[in-house]
């Protein structure tokens, strides 16, 4: 009897434990967002949207900073170099307009 119920105040305590971890992470609200469609398709449609958005900034500024730096390297002159870039810019120019 003496072992059963130490194995009980045992098994207690694992449980108040898991509660208490459980609780920290907010498992429940969690699930209730999991649970909500409405909200769960609203919250991915701004996130897909906000990707997106971020995405193409991203791109448009990479891109100019790509077609600053090709036409400083055609202003060196470089034989080889610059005509190759100088057809790049060109080609970009082109589709830009």
């Amino acid at each position: 009897m003496f072992g059963r119920r130490k194995k009980t105040e045992a098994l207690i305590q694992m449980l108040d434990e898991l509660n208490n971890m459980l609780a920290k992470s907010n498992l429940r609200e969690f699930a209730y967002i999991l649970g909500s469609k409405k909200q769960m398709f609203f919250r991915n449609l701004f996130a897909g949207i906000a990707r997106g958005v971020g995405i193409g900034i991203g791109v448009t500024i990479i891109t100019a900073i790509l077609i600053f730096v090709l036409q400083k390297i055609v202003k060196l002159n470089i034989p080889v170099i610059g005509e190759f870039v100088s057809d790049i810019v060109e080609i970009v120019k082109k589709n830009k307009y």
